[in-house]
């Protein structure tokens, strides 16, 4: 029996997975958050609006989170796939944006956690979702922690 590859079968499932997102970012908005925050068997979600780095067009992404206080911790994990999530990268051009939390929109500003947080951060993302650890052990590459922090 030949072993499977997940990375080729998350490769393939992003076209399946997008429409599922849509679909869940739909509901979550429609429904102010009473539907889609928690989902059983899944993480608590929020839905990052995010601008695209190069295409300057606005996104919606439902993300899995944790939280630090009053800071928000997105695990740019893309599944343990080696390369980074789009959001991610649009982030990183556009830092300044909003997330959904359940019923709260809240403005936030993004920025990479910093090697001193890493540790705890994990911890706490890892506490939310233990697919997380599965994740980092499926890549090489350092998984970025995403923090959220709020706005005026």
């Amino acid at each position: 029996m030949r072993a499977v590859d997940i990375r080729k079968v998350g490769d393939n499932s992003w076209a399946l997975l997008r429409r599922g997102a849509g679909l869940h970012t739909g509901v979550y908005r429609l429904s102010r958050g009473m539907i889609g925050h928690r989902v059983p068997g899944l993480p608590q979600m929020l839905l990052l609006d995010h601008v695209g780095a190069k295409s300057g067009q606005k996104r919606t992404s439902p993300l899995a989170y944790a939280r630090d206080g009053d800071d928000l911790v997105l695990v740019a994990s893309k599944g343990g796939h080696p390369k980074n999530p789009a959001w991610f990268h649009n982030l990183k051009a556009n830092p300044e944006t909003t997330v959904q939390v359940g019923g709260e929109r809240r403005a936030v500003r993004a920025r990479i956690a910093r090697p001193e947080e890493r540790e705890r951060l994990w911890a706490r993302a890892d506490a939310v979702w233990s697919d997380f650890k599965t994740y980092r052990e499926r890549t090489d590459r350092e998984i970025p922690l995403v923090v959220l922090e709020r706005r005026g």
